[in-house]
Parts: C-alpha cells; sequence; structure tokens
C-alpha cells in the first residue's frame, strides 16, 4: 500500500481510515440543463476520440435529439475544425456562449478563447483541470439531451476532473485493432468502474479498409481483437468504423456533419436512445 495522502477522493484503497467519499460534482451554469452526460474515452492517444465524439453528436442531432460537445482536450483540441467553427467564443450576463455547429450543436473548446487556432496551451495539469470544470460551470448549454465530453487520453488529471465534477451517465471506450488494445481499454474501463461510471461499449476505429472494387474488408493493423476484449471485461461492442479517406477529407473540411456514422455507429446510438 502507498503512503497514505488522506485525500479519499483520488485513492482507491480500501483502508480503516478511509472516510465516506464526499461529492465533488459541480453545479452547472444557471441557464444549463443538460440530460445526459456522456464520456468518449481511450487509454492512449491517436485511436479517434474525437471523431467518434463528433459522429455521435452528429447522429444524435440529426435524430432530433438537442446535442453539445465539451471538448475537455485541452492541449490538443480538435473538434471546431471538425465542425468548421472559426468564429471565437462570446458571453452575456450568464456566462459563455458556446459556438453553433450548421446543424445546431452546440460546442465548447479552449479553441474558441485563443487568438490563434494554434497556439499552443502551455499549462499545467490543475489550470488545465479547472478549464474543462469552467467549461461546464461557466458555460450556457441551454437545453440538451445529450452532451458528448471528448476525453484526452490516459487516466490523469482532466478525466478525474470530468468523472468527479460532471454528472457523467456513461462511457465510450475508443480503441483500435493493435493487440496492445487489451491493456489500453483495460486501463480506462477499471477507472471507470472505480469512479463508478457506467460503460456503455466499445468503438473501434481504423477497424478495416473496404476495397472500392470488390469489397472485400483488409485488416490493415492485423485481425480485431475487439470482440475478446468485449468479452473480457463484460462490455457491448458499439461499432467499427473504417479507414476511410472521405471521413479525413470530411474532417479536414469542417465538414463532419456530412458524413454518415450511422451505418457504423448503430448499436452506440441504440444504446444512447435506451438509456435510463
Amino acid at each position: 500500500m502507498s503512503e497514505c495522502t488522506h485525500d479519499c477522493a483520488s485513492c482507491g484503497e480500501s483502508c480503516s481510515e478511509r472516510k465516506e467519499q464526499q461529492s465533488f460534482l459541480a453545479p452547472a451554469n444557471s441557464m444549463s440543463h443538460v440530460k445526459k452526460v456522456i464520456g468518449i474515452v481511450s487509454g492512449k492517444g491517436g485511436v479517434g476520440k474525437s471523431l467518434v465524439t463528433s459522429l455521435l453528436a452528429s447522429g444524435m442531432q440529426k435524430a432530433g435529439y438537442r446535442t453539445a460537445i465539451l471538448d475537455a482536450d485541452i492541449t490538443g483540441p480538435s473538434i471546431p475544425k471538425a465542425f468548421g467553427i472559426n468564429q471565437k467564443a462570446t458571453g452575456n450576463e450568464y456566462g459563455i456562449l458556446p459556438a453553433s455547429t450548421p446543424s445546431g450543436i452546440s460546442i465548447m473548446s479552449v479553441n474558441l478563447l485563443l487568438e490563434n487556432d494554434s497556439d499552443p496551451v502551455v499549462w499545467r495539469g490543475p489550470v488545465i483541470a479547472g478549464t474543462v470544470k469552467q467549461f461546464w460551470t461557466d458555460v450556457v448549454w441551454d437545453e440538451i439531451d445529450y452532451m458528448f465530453v471528448d476525453m484526452p487520453p490516459g487516466t490523469g488529471d482532466v478525466p478525474l476532473t470530468v468523472f468527479q465534477s460532471l454528472p457523467v451517465d456513461g462511457i465510450v471506450v475508443v480503441t483500435s485493432p493493435q493487440e496492445l488494445v487489451s491493456m489500453i481499454v483495460g486501463k480506462a474501463v477499471k477507472m471507470a468502474k472505480m469512479m463508478n461510471i457506467p460503460i456503455l461499449g466499445l468503438v473501434e476505429n481504423m477497424s478495416y479498409v473496404q476495397c472500392p472494387h470488390c469489397d472485400e474488408k483488409i485488416a490493415v493493423y492485423g485481425e480485431s481483437h475487439i470482440d475478446e476484449v468485449a468479452k473480457d471485461y463484460e462490455i457491448p461492442v458499439l461499432g467499427q468504423l473504417p479507414i476511410d479517406p472521405a471521413i479525413a477529407k470530411a474532417c479536414d473540411n469542417g465538414e463532419v456533419e456530412t458524413l454518415e456514422g450511422e451505418q457504423w455507429l448503430k448499436k452506440a446510438f441504440d444504446a444512447l436512445k435506451t438509456m435510463k
């Protein structure tokens, strides 16, 4: 057992001195009414969390729900570019006003506050975590059915802040086909269980390339292990996304809303719609 820090909220040990964990939930802005908060997480970077976040928000918006994206990846924000948002966030007497995409998705990202999109965010962990918390408490989200939180990779300050400060109703774990995913997924799943956050399921990105001539699916990164991983952790597979130049082009051009993600993520949409 490691040396006790007397901070039971961030400790996973069970000991005789452990106290009842107090709630660290932060109040939402008084003008915000968010029904469901869904975290999009992974144990490592570069697996496509932002893409999955964008497709889920866009798909639910097309289905008639009011959606929002809280971009919690402060040092690597990519959500505004994927939706073609160039304007900066504004505010009024009630708080910060999020930007809106062509289809009406509300978005808050640190890039909406920086003078230049390419300016680096050279902040220490506590400042980054505090900024994410402020995106919840200070932003006027208005009426939202589903808020998707695009998290940075790993299990550090920001995921911990989101899990403790926001009323997260469930998470979607994004992964890739490589063999090491079992260990990476395990870290994300175990953190969620430590924080008592329900796991909706797994989405595998870069799962295959589909031949444009014969429609054969080619496993570029090797055969998928997602079914084995899902069985090991007793969570469902919600979708498998292909490697497709059209997807990359749409994101680069700020046109992610034009993608039809339903064909890859139907189970994910069904899981969201049936959440209690």
